[in-house]
């Protein structure tokens, strides 16, 4: 089996979507002004986390001037800002904002990971480019030891989170596994949490609120109780 660092290292040298590392690789090179005297990642972004994690947290691709920027996942953003704090109200994060490789920031119970590893422009990665990178997420699944809690943030990622257990753990498929916010499905002793994804078009609309996106870590916080309960 791979190691978490041989995993990462896979991730970070990954070359298989010439149009996202181009694009990358540009968007460092340009930068935003706020960031000007940032030195740009620019590279495919490994997961972060509690690599013993019982919650496995699943979103689409790192943010252009996020964490395309800062090297972390969904660090240097709004998104970033609106999971960070959710994380650490409920005790998983050992501080309310992610800024950089650098703060210290650790998380507990918990893992992040993206379904396609570079930003994509306007936020769209194809379908071949999220096939591209299905190798790595079923590989941190394996690796963090098939997580009993699995959060999906926004309708693809969802859809490759469902894929995914569906192929791992032999079930078959349910057209009552669909997208919609707030829902939990049980798949054999996995439980899968769905929510729309905290990008600056959800909560700048109201699409997601506040009170929805809390509502969803109070349930994730609900079932790690009674998951630990259960280990007892």
């Amino acid at each position: 089996m791979k190691s978490f660092d041989l995993l990462k290292k896979q991730i970070i040298q990954c070359k298989r979507c010439p149009r996202l590392r181009t694009h990358c690789v540009l968007i460092a090179q340009k930068k935003k002004r706020e960031f000007k005297d940032w030195s740009y990642w620019g590279n495919p972004v490994p997961g972060f986390g509690d690599e013993h994690a019982k919650l496995w947290i699943v979103g689409l691709a790192p943010g252009a001037h996020g964490a395309n920027r800062t090297g972390r996942v969904f660090t240097g953003d709004s998104s970033g800002r609106w999971l960070y704090s959710a994380l650490h109200r409920i005790g998983l994060s050992s501080s309310p904002e992610s800024v950089s490789t650098h703060d210290g920031l650790t998380l507990k119970q918990a893992y992040i990971s993206c379904i396609c590893r570079c930003a994509p422009p306007q936020n769209r990665p194809t379908s071949q480019e999220i096939k591209n990178c299905h190798a790595f997420l079923s590989s941190e699944w394996a690796l963090l030891n098939r997580p009993p809690i699995i959060l999906a943030l926004g309708k693809i990622a969802f859809e490759q989170v469902i894929a995914l257990l569906t192929k791992e753990l032999h079930l078959p498929k349910n057209k009552h596994w669909t997208f919609k916010h707030g829902a939990v499905y049980q798949m054999g002793t996995h439980t899968v949490l769905v929510s729309y994804h905290p990008s600056r078009q959800n909560t700048q609309t109201k699409k997601l609120t506040e009170n929805m996106w809390t509502s969803v870590f109070k349930k994730a916080q609900e079932l790690l109780k009674n998951h630990s309960l259960g280990e007892l």
